[in-house]
């Protein structure tokens, strides 16, 4: 007798979940940091956070860091922000290897 199986795909990849400031959304005050949550614990070494104007121009910031409490957490030290559109680009590397990317927008009101 022979049993046909069809095998799972896993999804072992780090997505994002959550971020502050949020995806598209206007803040109406600068934040400290950008704070994003993903699916799994990723590798600190091997992810980062870029900040940039609207028009592209990259703001100098310190090194993304994992957050202490949770290691699902990449948090980005920034400068005070003036109102504008600021643009945030990601990657990650999750503990079991696989990187992922993205960014997104964001806006300060005045």
């Amino acid at each position: 007798m022979a049993i046909a199986t069809t095998p799972v795909a896993a999804l072992p990849h780090a997505f994002l979940n959550q971020a502050v400031p949020p995806l598209g959304g206007p803040v109406a005050a600068s934040s400290k940091e950008i704070r994003l949550t993903f699916s799994e614990a990723i590798e600190p070494s091997f992810s980062g956070i870029g900040l940039a104007t609207g028009d592209g121009r990259r703001i100098t910031t310190g090194p993304a860091v994992i957050d202490p409490g949770d290691n699902k957490q990449l948090v980005l030290a920034v400068p005070p922000l003036t109102p504008g559109h600021y643009r945030v680009r990601w990657h990650v590397v999750s503990v079991d290897t696989h990187r992922t990317e993205g960014e997104y927008s964001f806006a300060v009101e005045p």
